[in-house]
């Protein structure tokens, strides 16, 4: 009898040491599974903010709107004319998680291959994620285009299509440190209704 209370004894103590060696291996595995979804997590958290919030955008350079102060056309086939001051509305959207500051630049205004008219950005910023709106003074005036090109158009129709374009150079910087150099160019056609004298039908690439 002492025997088997013995053996019993010894086979309880073993069957007690497999099962706390089992409880630890679990422990063990459990940790090491905390620690690889740690990891993973951790590596998708760097991954997200490397192509989120590291990526640099190139910013859009837009004609929004333009209003009129004067307006002045002549219609006449042989020599025709115009001549306007417009109040163009620009704006410098800005997609980055940081602020892009540019510097000032020339918008050229053509009609066909003619140019009528220029104007001067000022240099400035738009801060992460948001867009920055001005207004430039333009002069636009045909002195360049041949009265009979400008006559044919207006006879087929009451508008006159321009273009506008300009490259905004500037930087944008990221996390308060880091600085990439990123420019955009603007590209921007519109019709100059000769009747409504207003813009129509402006679009931005």
């Amino acid at each position: 009898m002492a025997e088997n209370g013995q053996q019993r004894k010894a086979y309880d103590e073993e069957a007690a040491s497999i099962a706390e060696r089992e409880e630890g291996r679990k422990k063990r595995m459990k940790c090491l599974a905390y620690v690889a979804a740690f990891a993973v997590f951790q590596t998708a958290v760097i991954l997200v903010f490397a192509l989120v919030v590291m990526k640099v955008r190139t910013p859009k350079f837009r004609v929004r709107s333009a209003t009129f102060d004067d307006f002045q056309v002549s219609t006449l086939v042989t020599n025709a004319s115009f001549s306007a001051r417009m109040n163009a509305e620009l704006s410098v959207e800005n997609a980055n998680f940081g602020r892009y500051k540019y510097q000032d630049t020339n918008i050229e205004f053509f009609y066909q291959d003619y140019k009528v008219g220029e104007a001067v950005s000022p240099k400035g910023k738009a801060n992460f994620k948001s867009t920055k709106k001005f207004i430039v003074p333009v002069d636009l005036n045909s002195a360049n285009v041949p009265g009979d090109v400008l006559g044919n158009e207006l006879r087929q129709q009451p508008w006159i299509p321009l273009t506008s374009r300009a490259t905004l150079k500037g930087k944008v910087t990221l996390m308060l440190i880091f600085k990439k150099n990123k420019s955009t160019n603007m590209n921007c056609t519109m019709n100059l209704n000769t009747s409504s004298r207003q813009i129509q039908d402006l679009e931005c690439k």
